[in-house]
């Protein structure tokens, strides 16, 4: 076969011969973007190691079903981000314990999308979104500072690609309200 086959096939080559070469090149594809992701969301590398390896256990096992409808790194990112949220659930009080200690080591130290955020300099955009509700700072994080496509973003989110665009716009209307 010449030429790069495409992330569908990969995944059908999978689910359908269980075809290891396709399996190797979609983790050679996607496994490091999911990492550099995943550690966005969680500091602990060993836990965020593992999350990647059950993502990829899961599509090699066929227990996660690609619809071949959407996007692949969408369908992987949804995957690994609930697999990472039942890992840090599943950690127990030793895990819960853990985490309040972090935070009260680093609760002076702002996240990385906080200091972005402060740093800009041209109004108030800073205090601006710390006003806006949740679920439009939520949409603004993924899909400006994550970078992600309102399709992605949904997946993420856990809501409609219509109702990420809605936020979108609010946000944007009240951020431009906010800073005129």
């Amino acid at each position: 076969m010449s030429g790069t086959r495409s992330d569908g096939d990969l995944l059908r080559a999978i689910a359908a011969d269980g075809d290891r070469r396709a399996f190797e090149e979609l983790y050679r594809r996607f496994a490091p973007w999911l990492t550099a992701r995943l550690r966005g969301r969680c500091a602990d590398a060993g836990i965020v190691d593992d999350v990647v390896q059950e993502t990829f256990l899961a599509v090699w096992r066929g227990s996660a079903r690609y619809r071949e409808d959407g996007d692949v790194a969408g369908w992987l990112w949804r995957i690994g981000s609930r697999r990472l949220i039942d890992a840090l659930r599943g950690d127990g009080a030793r895990g819960r314990l853990r985490q309040a200690l972090a935070r009260l080591r680093h609760r002076n130290e702002a996240s990385a999308e906080e200091r972005v955020l402060a740093g800009v300099e041209h109004g108030d955009l800073a205090g601006a979104l710390v006003r806006l509700s949740p679920e439009l700072r939520a949409v603004l994080q993924a899909t400006v500072i994550d970078g992600l496509t309102t399709r992605e973003a949904a997946v993420l989110l856990g809501i409609p690609p219509g109702t990420v665009k809605t936020r979108a716009m609010r946000a944007r209307k009240q951020l431009r309200e906010a800073l005129a």
